[in-house]
């Protein structure tokens, strides 16, 4: 398959700084066309401000639209985005576009048809507003690449569909060509140490404004974990990850419960009126949806690292 992607980006970046260490490599990936950026969940407008400075940073003109700031039907469970007190210290646009996150993307996706990617590495409100306004978008797309979910046995609730659990149950009902999940049990897996990470960020010009960023994140814990990264790394090495077939569910009942997920492999789902539109296992039953299973840790932190590095030396922004 052609490893040239196009590729919109849904995003709440602004609390955990792996949203902004996503954002950077997707910028820096010479395979990544990166049609657009919406923002998602609590003041989208401040997120849209600091996907701006990483856009401008790498000196690229991206549409950005603000989206939902808040869930479907669930109270809010995420607050403004920390992140923001950077904005402050890097140049960025401060003006959006109100109300046309989702005909963006729609928009986008139908001028594309079975060529998008959407990479949703946030709560899936805009997602599930988008396949609302237009049912046949689903089937319009390339693949829906998801950081979301938990799908180890006896795992909690992930805080992508944590803070938008009716959101993500229709978004997993709808019928994706491939649509893909990289859950909280994989990404954990790859982490590293803030002083790590940030000596890295100082030799990168990409990622000083990250690192900046990041002085809020830092300040309650002592690493990063690279869970959004991971997400869009897959799209270019798919190896990077293993996968497998099966389906999902969501649990959108209230509660610190709501949005744990539950996983069954292929060989445990009924074929239903959809199967022939899912993912497939070789010698399995048919099924609409993929988790990643396991993680190359060290390949994958080496291909990030040389993504970056390599656009930084070519393109970036001092």
């Amino acid at each position: 398959m052609d490893n040239r992607h196009l590729v919109l980006l849904d995003t709440d970046i602004g609390n955990d700084i792996d949203d902004a260490v996503c954002l950077a490599y997707l910028l820096a990936q010479p395979h990544c066309d990166l049609l657009g950026i919406t923002t998602v969940t609590a003041e989208p407008e401040q997120r849209a401000a600091l996907a701006s400075v990483l856009c401008q940073t790498a000196g690229r003109r991206v549409p950005i639209f603000p989206g939902a700031p808040a869930p479907l039907a669930s109270p809010p469970v995420q607050g403004p985005p920390p992140q923001a007190a950077a904005l402050a210290r890097w140049a960025h646009k401060d003006s959006f576009p109100a109300g046309e996150a989702v005909e963006f993307l729609r928009r986008t996706i139908r001028a594309h048809p079975g060529q998008v990617t959407l990479l949703a590495i946030g709560p899936l409100t805009n997602v599930a507003l988008l396949f609302a306004v237009d049912p046949q978008i689903p089937s319009l797309l390339r693949s829906l690449v998801m950081m979301g979910g938990s799908f180890a046995e006896g795992s909690g609730p992930e805080w992508n569909i944590h803070c938008d659990p009716y959101a993500a149950a229709r978004v997993y009902a709808a019928a994706v060509p491939v649509h893909r999940s990289i859950g909280l049990d994989v990404t954990t897996r790859v982490q590293m140490k803030a002083d790590e990470f940030l000596r890295r960020c100082g030799d990168i010009p990409l990622l000083r404004p990250v690192a900046d960023m990041a002085a809020s994140w830092f300040a309650d814990r002592p690493e990063v974990t690279f869970h959004d990264p991971l997400a869009a790394a897959t799209l270019f090495d798919p190896a990077l990850c293993s996968f497998a077939a099966g389906e999902v569910a969501v649990r959108c009942e209230g509660g610190p419960a709501a949005g744990i997920t539950t996983w069954r492999p292929a060989d445990d789902v009924e074929p239903g009126p959809e199967a022939g539109s899912g993912a497939r296992t070789e010698g399995r039953v048919p099924a609409p949806h993929e988790v990643a299973l396991d993680v190359r840790e060290q390949a994958f932190l080496d291909h990030y690292f040389a993504v970056v590095e390599a656009f930084s030396s070519t393109g970036a922004q001092d």
